[in-house]
């Protein structure tokens, strides 16, 4: 049986594009005692994985040249001689841009699990998994969000972002969002209830936020960076709560091109800002997700997953991300499970 892979063959320098991965078909590895066989259903994609493709420092190691790309997917046992997952188990892993994987469920990025069946298949690799662990920790931990505030979420109309602005509705919040586009922009204050969206792509940020926020912004949740946080920068009230989760403008840039002004308005404000993993809360990740499903169930919180098919999208998948083409959590589909 072939096992078709993508492997990292080159790092990006700038952005990244299907040549920075090598396409290759071998045969499926023989299992072992106390290792099992999976075929993969759904591969999740995140910002992070542009991170992951580079050689410098960061909370994982980087994946080598010639490893197959790393990826957390929801996949299907179907061959086994572990002790633990059978035949026919959905799980959750980092299983990678590949249709088959073999592990001993010990090794790899993610440790494999597996998903109960009366939770719909693809949640875990986002709403239920570490997108809204990300959301939620984010905004309940470093933003300490009080009934009242204003929140300004960048990248809102993301995986993360929208999810963030919801909660942050749930919480008693004012919620304002960026977005690239009309249709993003009409999908956050007309679906998620955000109460107003900002187009960065057709308005000035700086004169929305004036109008939109008078009196400043309490929480600003941060998934761009740039210019974005700069400008942020500019309307935080006093006492404000600048929560750092990512910075996607940057992907490709060189670090030391890479500069924010106003910081002086922190000092001047007396806000914090700082950044956070959600991999640090992962002991508290069963009672957030309990959470968050029953927030699901009671209508307060949806989510929208944009999902492309195909193993051989895996490359230009991923580049989605950085080219504001998703609308809610990116995913792709290999097969339905048997």
């Amino acid at each position: 049986m072939k096992n078709r892979q993508w492997l990292l063959a080159k790092r990006p320098v700038n952005q990244l594009s299907k040549n920075n991965f090598q396409w290759v078909e071998k045969e499926v590895e023989c299992i072992k005692n106390g290792e099992f066989l999976v075929k993969n259903l759904y591969l999740s994609f995140d910002p992070a994985q542009y991170g992951w493709t580079q050689d410098t420092e960061s909370y994982v190691d980087s994946v080598k040249i010639g490893e197959v790309m790393r990826a957390v997917s929801v996949a299907q046992v179907i061959e086994s001689q572990h002790d633990k997952f059978r035949e026919g188990d959905i799980l959750q892993g980092s299983f990678g841009w590949q249709e088959y994987a073999v592990s001993d469920g010990k090794s790899g990025y993610m440790r494999p699990f597996r998903i109960p069946k009366e939770v719909p298949i693809t949640a875990p690799l986002g709403i239920l998994g570490n997108t809204g662990l990300t959301a939620y920790f984010g905004l309940i931990d470093i933003g300490k969000p009080i009934e009242g505030d204003v929140v300004l979420v960048s990248g809102a109309a993301g995986s993360t972002g929208s999810v963030v602005g919801q909660i942050a509705k749930i919480m008693g919040c004012r919620v304002v969002g960026t977005a690239g586009g009309t249709e993003k922009c009409r999908w956050l204050t007309e679906q998620l209830g955000f109460d107003a969206a900002i187009d960065y792509k057709s308005e000035n940020l700086n004169s929305a936020l004036k109008k939109l926020c008078p009196d400043g912004v309490n929480i600003v949740f941060d998934n761009v960076g740039g210019d974005f946080l700069s400008e942020s920068l500019l309307h935080i009230a006093e006492k404000a709560r600048i929560v750092l989760c990512g910075a996607i403008s940057s992907t490709g840039k060189a670090q030391s091109s890479i500069h924010v002004s106003n910081y002086m308005s922190l000092v001047i404000k007396r806000a914090k800002m700082e950044g956070f993993i959600s991999m640090d809360y992962m002991k508290d990740a069963p009672i957030v997700i309990n959470k968050i499903s029953n927030w699901i169930k009671e209508g307060k919180l949806v989510y929208r997953e944009d999902i492309v098919e195909g193993l051989e999208n895996a490359p230009d998948t991923l580049s989605r991300l950085f080219s504001g083409k998703n609308l809610g959590k990116q995913l792709l589909k290999l097969a339905d499970p048997e």
